[in-house]
């Protein structure tokens, strides 16, 4: 664990509440989605920040994507964000029962660029609205991805 501090900041919160009534289902369940006649594994959204704030303060970022990845009805496991340096970018990820929440960002540029991919039930368009008011942008740029298409 000493070694996984001195690479960055290893978030010690809880898994979700979340967590703890997807454990308490004992069936196999298949948590592709069914949307408008299509089959796939989860909705992937790639979302640039710009004009963005609090870029450089891991502890503010892990707050933010930990309440967007609630908002999107997911289930996080663990976080793990690695700070560049005094006002210099953060790199991190929370890893959810679903799959994940990424970031990247050059406070330098007020620039963010993040993603959200879950499957299941979870919506990752709910965690936009927590985005913008964590992190202030003046503009998003967002494209959306479905992946595991079923033929």
């Amino acid at each position: 664990m000493d070694a996984l501090l001195q690479l960055g900041m290893v978030s010690e919160q809880l898994p979700s509440e979340a967590q703890n009534s997807a454990t308490s289902v004992s069936e196999a369940k298949d948590y592709f989605v069914s949307r408008d006649g299509v089959k796939f594994a989860g909705t992937h959204l790639i979302i640039d920040l710009w004009d963005a704030t609090n870029l450089a303060d891991p502890e503010h970022i892990d707050a933010v994507l930990r309440e967007a990845a609630i908002a999107t009805g997911a289930t996080i496991l663990h976080g793990h964000f690695h700070h560049f340096g005094p006002n210099s970018g953060v790199s991190g990820v929370l890893v959810l029962a679903e799959s994940h929440v990424s970031i990247h960002t050059w406070p330098e540029r007020d620039y963010a660029a993040l993603d959200i991919f879950v499957c299941g039930v979870c919506n990752p368009y709910l965690a936009i609205p927590v985005l913008k008011k964590g992190f202030l942008p003046g503009r998003v740029q967002l494209a959306e991805h479905k992946r595991g298409l079923v033929g």
